[in-house]
């Protein structure tokens, strides 16, 4: 056996970073309140994100805010063979860059965060293990993000994780109602350095009769 053939799917990441930069910052300034950054995330924040998610324990994965793209690429790399994953992208400019990736295990969805039952209607997925978001909370009005947030948690399978990358931790007291405390960890090398937290919808109880 070819040695390459069962070695981990590897890409020329500095290759994609500069063109990835550009667009980003081109749709940072068209959306600013879309968009949590001027620049891409590093390489190094999208292994940290990839491995605090446990993406490889999921089969059914959804991603908010995939910008262009370097977080799908990493969620891809992570994920097993028989898993999906469906990104939503609200933002034009970086729908074409998304399309670009090549992997039958990715839908593109051009739309909002707020239409993400719709969408998983529309795709026939009853739940999702995995919702990850980069969206930036912080820009929300409290109504708006309460709103998703319980749209996430209702939409996930038990045990299902919804995970967020942020700059600022907002999303915490937004989350708070519908998730409680999250696990929390911080990226330094990052520009800027990012939290990521990460919730754990409960499954609930089963009590035994008498």
């Amino acid at each position: 056996m070819d040695p390459a053939s069962s070695s981990p799917r590897t890409e020329n990441t500095s290759a994609k970073r500069s063109p990835d930069s550009f667009s980003f910052f081109r749709g940072f300034l068209k959306e600013p309140r879309q968009v949590g950054s001027i620049i891409p995330s590093s390489p190094i924040l999208e292994r940290r994100l990839s491995t605090f998610a446990r993406v490889p324990s999921a089969r059914r994965i959804v991603e908010l805010g995939p910008g262009t793209g370097g977080t799908t690429r990493a969620l891809l790399r992570h994920m097993t063979e028989d898993a999906a994953l469906m990104s939503i992208e609200a933002n034009p400019l970086f729908i074409d860059r998304l399309q670009q990736i090549d992997d039958p295990r990715l839908a593109v969805q051009h739309g909002d965060a707020l239409q993400v039952r719709e969408l998983l209607n529309q795709a026939e997925w009853n739940n999702a293990d995995l919702v990850i978001s980069g969206i930036p909370f912080s820009t929300m009005d409290q109504e708006t993000g309460r709103k998703l947030i319980a749209d996430i948690h209702s939409l996930l399978s038990p045990n299902g994780a919804f995970v967020a990358y942020q700059i600022r931790d907002r999303v915490c007291n937004l989350a708070k109602g519908s998730f409680g405390r999250p696990d929390k960890c911080t990226v330094w090398r990052n520009i800027p350095p990012l939290r990521i937290f990460r919730w754990e919808k409960t499954a609930p109880v089963k009590h035994r009769e008498r």
